[in-house]
């Protein structure tokens, strides 16, 4: 017997080797991504179905009304057509909160610009949230300024700017927006504020609404401070340009 003849040890594998996953850990990443997945579809169909929804009926509620019941604070609420509306709100709000409403596509882009230059400059300003982000904002979400519901709140926008048009979007918002205490919507604040429909509303009236829209709960139209009764003259000044520029012609 030969020495050449001897069993030569097996040769080890010097390769580098390959981090291999266990096929069970394999397996509970496809469910949990699938079951992501269909959550995501899900929640996507049912946001749309809402936003098709409220684009042909009235709306009866909103987050913020339940939260603001739940607050203690009342809840007056009335539905009307924006026929029923008297178009010198129309004009207020334009001129107060979205001067290029009918211009934009639910971002005022040139208001986003102008509020980032100022704030990196140090100066306190309002935001440029639009009468549509203030519309997707009231109608489907939850007070707040986290990233989340901001986030939430653009998606809603492109979708009621798809799906309404600028009447629509205007209705809508003129209905559910806060105006008081436990109160939304032009109907029940005309009512409240002034003891007469929304439709018979003067210049000044609508101006001292659209006055107080920041802050509702601070603020009253009826018993307008020094601050609110100048910033309604500003705004009915602004309602005459918005009127001869055609401004809310859309609506």
């Amino acid at each position: 017997m030969t020495t050449g003849d001897a069993e030569k040890p097996a040769a080890r594998d010097t390769g580098p080797r390959r981090n291999r996953t266990p096929p069970g850990r394999r397996s509970l990443a496809r469910r949990v991504g699938r079951l992501l997945f269909r959550g995501l579809a899900v929640l996507f169909i049912l946001s749309v179905l809402l936003v098709v929804l409220f684009g042909v009926v009235p709306v009866p509620a909103t987050p913020l009304m339940v939260i603001r019941l739940a607050e203690g604070r009342g809840w007056h609420h009335d539905w009307v057509p924006l026929e029923d509306i008297s178009p010198n709100l129309v004009r207020a709000v334009i001129a107060a909160e979205d001067a290029r409403f009918c211009e934009h596509f639910g971002f005022d882009l040139e208001a986003i610009e102008e509020a980032w230059q100022r704030n990196q400059r140090g100066r306190r300003v309002r935001g440029a949230s639009t009468i549509s982000m203030q519309t997707a904002k009231n109608l489907f979400l939850w007070p707040g300024r986290d990233w989340v519901r901001k986030g939430l709140e653009a998606y809603f926008t492109v979708l009621i700017e798809l799906a309404w048009s600028k009447h629509r979007i205007m209705e809508v918002y003129l209905n559910v927006i806060e105006m008081g205490p436990g109160i939304y919507g032009a109907q029940a604040a005309a009512r409240a504020h002034f003891g007469k429909a929304a439709r018979a509303l003067s210049a000044r009236e609508a101006a001292l609404l659209a006055s107080v829209l920041p802050n509702p709960l601070r603020w009253s139209p009826a018993k307008p401070t020094g601050y609110i009764a100048r910033r309604a003259s500003i705004i009915q000044g602004r309602m005459a340009t918005v009127a001869a520029d055609g401004l809310g012609a859309c609506v």
